[in-house]
């Protein structure tokens, strides 16, 4: 009666444990369809035709709102350049779409972000948008101007992590067609997904550097050429 018992109590159990995890990812959006995320309470932060509500820094990239999407473009681009916007965010759920029009630059998205004497350069999290075909790290996350890599990297094996991460990402990446990317912080845990795959997934530990609130941010990164795009960003608050 006792292993009985043991068994019922397990299974229970389990089973809600299988609830739990299951709703958690109920409340991820795997599409960024404007009428489903609105019913969820999600507020859009790119109105379509503006860069009302965002700011530049840094740099001599330039971005423009174009065909319904923010553009971020360049060429010859001294120092990284963001447009920011003018709101700080702590915890939420960011889901957003991007494309390159020109592999040739690489680009990303700051989240929880902050400016180094508030006009000085940005530092903070940043969900990489990769355009290292071989190595293809999209929706991993590097701590701008601050720490580099912490997924893959500070908050994994490395060596263990990088070769899957990157074999993950280049079956999941889309060159000729429009990304997903979904970012959830809550707290010190931070997720990624990239067109629907969990991506990263850490708890930050480091109580010097990590960063419970800031501004979300789209850079152009220095370089010879750049021409990345970004539409239907949409943010949660948790």
């Amino acid at each position: 009666m006792k292993t009985l018992a043991s068994l019922t109590a397990l299974l229970a159990l389990t089973t809600v444990h299988t609830r739990a995890d299951q709703d958690q990812k109920a409340d991820i959006p795997t599409k960024a369809d404007s009428e489903t995320l609105l019913a969820a309470g999600f507020k859009p932060l790119f109105d379509g035709k503006s860069l009302d509500g965002w700011r530049k820094a840094g740099g001599t990239g330039q971005y423009k709102a174009e065909g319904g999407a923010i553009v971020g473009f360049g060429k010859n681009i001294r120092g990284n350049t963001f447009l920011c916007t003018e709101k700080n965010y702590g915890d939420f759920i960011l889901i957003f779409e991007f494309q390159f029009g020109d592999p040739a630059g690489n680009s990303g998205c700051q989240f929880r972000s902050t400016q180094r004497n508030k006009t000085g350069r940005v530092i903070g999290y940043q969900c990489e948008h990769d355009n290292n075909k071989n190595r293809s790290y999209t929706a991993g996350v590097y701590d701008e101007a601050r720490r580099g890599w912490l997924y893959p990297g500070k908050f994994t094996n490395a060596k263990k992590v990088e070769k899957t991460f990157t074999t993950q990402g280049k079956e999941a990446f889309r060159w000729d067609d429009w990304n997903t990317i979904v970012i959830k912080c809550e707290g010190t845990h931070i997720q990624t997904w990239l067109n629907g795959i969990a991506r990263a997934d850490f708890v930050d530990t480091d109580k010097r550097n990590f960063t419970a609130e800031g501004f979300i941010a789209l850079q152009v990164h220095g370089g010879k050429s750049a021409h990345v795009m970004w539409r239907r960003l949409f943010l949660k608050e948790l």
